[in-house]
């Protein structure tokens, strides 16, 4: 009864699979968020890794306070940094609504500060400055998650070739 049962679990699993086509577990591995001076600045990249050399975007949300609630404008520029030098400037710019997205095109492989200059905002209409850790992908990083996936090929595969037999034979006739 329990085998039966556990071969009726692969076509639930499998349906369930194919209806799910947009879930996120996890938030993007590069983006970050900081709180400061009452308002929170979200950036990420998309892709998660970008390329080096390769086309990619920036994503900036701001919100206020502790209730998160989305910012009608907003003044914004940025400064990055590779290495301790400064590599790149935003120019300054005013983003009607809470969120800005951008094309960027990295140059440098490795880890990169982000400082994004939120201006004009809170009480004293100071600028505050946001700093980010952003990573990009080396050429190397693409061989690390082609061996990631060919291990769990294989592994399916020979999880396969062990129960596929046992699993034919009970339905011979």
């Amino acid at each position: 009864m329990i085998k039966n049962g556990s071969l009726l679990l692969i076509p639930v699993l499998l349906l369930s699979l194919s209806i799910v086509d947009d879930a996120f577990a996890h938030s993007m591995f590069n983006s970050a968020e900081k709180f400061e001076a009452g308002y929170r600045v979200q950036v990420a990249t998309t892709p998660e890794f970008p390329q080096i050399g390769g086309p990619s975007q920036f994503k900036v949300k701001v919100t206020k306070g502790f209730d998160y609630e989305d910012v009608e404008r907003f003044t914004m520029g940025m400064r990055i940094f590779f290495n301790d030098q400064q590599v790149d400037t935003i120019p300054v710019e005013h983003v009607e609504g809470s969120h800005w997205d951008f094309d960027y095109v990295w140059r440098n492989p490795g880890n990169h500060i982000v400082k994004i200059d939120l201006y004009d905002i809170g009480e004293n209409q100071n600028i505050h400055t946001y700093t980010f850790n952003m990573g990009t992908q080396n050429p190397f990083g693409i061989i690390f998650i082609l061996s990631i996936t060919i291990g769990a090929l294989c592994l399916a595969a020979v999880v396969g070739y062990i129960y596929y037999p046992r699993i034919l034979k009970k339905f011979k006739i």
